[in-house]
């Protein structure tokens, strides 16, 4: 039996899911049309018997009152063609009664219990004449038994006919569920062929700009198969979305690195002629190199992290974000000494706790510190403040210069990558540090904004809400 089973299961895997579907669907519609068929065919064999019935109640009835005070047999109807009225002959309980009597309906045992009152009336099959008969035996009185018989072979023919009748159109049911089942499947499985074919179309191309083509109709009235397929949908348009930042990550990494790689080069050849330079043209050309090597390993790294697409965060710590923020202050006073730095925190935010990493926290505030100070004239101070609102619940913290501001134009693209605008091409810097900032912002939960701030020059928002960041573990 195991191995039947086992049989069965490797057979149910290989065939596709449209055939299984369609036999399926077939077999119930099947089953339904052939027992439909069958109880209407014992529904009516029943009812034709019971007729039959019927007649010979009322057959033996009319002999009943016919032949009251009779001797002990009588014999009314044509009994060789039994034809109306009925084959009747009366029995008495006692066979010494009738030792002569030549009965034409078969006489047994149970006819002469009838008879004697030790037996219920019964319906019988038997046969004569060559023809089928239905007999009732039922008492008459006076230790007598009355047989009455009918010709059952309009009731058997009746039978056989609607037996023919009823196989016929189970056949047709069940060659219909067939066609059915195969259209069902057909029809239901459309939206997953499509589904399966866009996937086998994409894994062979690998172009995720393919979509599912869905059914006209409103979102909310949709069917799974199509929810399904509109999901899919969803997926590849997150896919294509990845797959395009990432290709022009390597584009724009490759546009980026080409001219500090050029620059490494020339120098590297200068330095190889050392005996052809004096020695205030080696140490410029040290130097240069020096400051490329640099650059290209900042470049670099913040290429690694901005490659992850999350924020790494396998553990997290409550961090008290007005003494990052108070730290990263004191550091960038010493890279940046002309640029004085003014730091607020509120009386209420000042012992804020938030789940996060301190050192990404401190990379994403060092960055919008550097970008502020960058871009402000020598002299002009960068303003950090940190508030809470909303009952403490949520954190702002806000860095604003004192510089020409962020143009109209380019305030939608200031956080993608290695986008700088036309003031800051000259400005060193690769246009990573905001894109960067904005990873970590969202990976602590958090979010940053940009904008202008009032009276001139740019303002960067970093809010923080009561939730921590999501899907991270915290570590007290």
């Amino acid at each position: 039996m195991s191995g039947v089973r086992r049989l069965g299961a490797r057979w149910r895997r290989r065939r596709p899911l449209r055939t299984r579907l369609a036999l399926a669907a077939s077999a119930a519609v099947a089953l339904v049309a052939v027992g439909v068929c069958a109880a209407a065919f014992f529904v009516i064999r029943y009812e034709l018997l019971h007729q039959l019935d019927l007649s010979l109640t009322q057959s033996a009835t009319r002999v009943v009152q016919e032949n009251r005070g009779e001797g002990p047999q009588t014999v009314a109807g044509e009994c060789r063609y039994l034809s109306a009225p009925a084959c009747a002959q009366i029995v008495p309980a006692d066979p010494a009664a009738d030792p002569d009597a030549a009965y034409l309906l078969p006489v047994s045992t149970p006819v002469r219990e009838v008879a004697a009152g030790k037996r219920a009336p019964y319906y019988s099959n038997v046969s004569r004449f060559g023809q089928p008969l239905r007999m009732l035996t039922t008492p008459f009185g006076d230790g007598r038994a009355l047989q009455v018989a009918l010709r059952a072979d309009p009731v058997e023919k009746g039978v056989r006919q609607a037996a023919v009748l009823l196989a016929a159109v189970g056949g047709a049911g069940v060659l219909l569920a067939g066609l059915l089942g195969y259209a069902v499947s057909r029809t239901g499985l459309a939206p997953v062929a499509r589904l399966t074919s866009t996937a086998e179309r994409i894994a062979a191309t690998r172009d995720p700009r393919h979509r599912i083509e869905l059914p006209p109709g409103p979102p909310g009235r949709q069917d799974e198969v199509t929810r399904l397929a509109a999901s899919f949908n969803t997926m590849l348009g997150e896919l294509e979305q990845s797959v395009s930042s990432q290709r022009r990550l390597v584009a724009d990494a490759s546009h980026e690195l080409r001219t500090p790689l050029t620059a490494l080069r020339t120098n590297a050849e200068l330095l190889a002629r050392g005996d052809r330079l004096t020695p205030a043209q080696r140490e410029r050309a040290s130097g240069a190199l020096g400051r490329g090597i640099r650059e290209v390993t900042g470049l670099v790294n913040d290429l690694i992290e901005l490659a992850r697409d999350e924020e790494p965060l396998p553990l997290l710590e409550d961090v008290r974000i007005a003494e990052v923020a108070e730290h990263t202050v004191a550091l960038a006073r010493t890279h940046w000494p002309r640029t004085p730095f003014l730091w607020e925190a509120g009386a209420s935010a000042a012992g804020a706790v938030r789940p996060g990493v301190p050192a990404r926290l401190a990379r994403l505030l060092t960055n919008l510190l550097d970008n502020a100070a960058k871009f402000s004239p020598p002299g002009t101070p960068v303003e950090v403040a940190l508030s809470a609102y909303g009952s403490g619940e949520s954190l702002e913290l806000t860095v604003r210069d004192h510089g020409p501001g962020i143009p109209a134009e380019d305030l939608p693209y200031v956080f993608d990558r290695f986008y700088r605008a036309e003031a800051a091409r000259a400005l060193p810097g690769s246009g990573l540090g905001l894109a960067m900032a904005r990873q970590i912002a969202r990976a602590h939960g958090a979010e940053l904004a940009a904008g202008a701030a009032p009276g001139g020059g740019a303002l960067f928002t970093l809010t923080f809400g009561a939730q921590g960041p999501p899907g991270g573990s915290h570590s007290p």
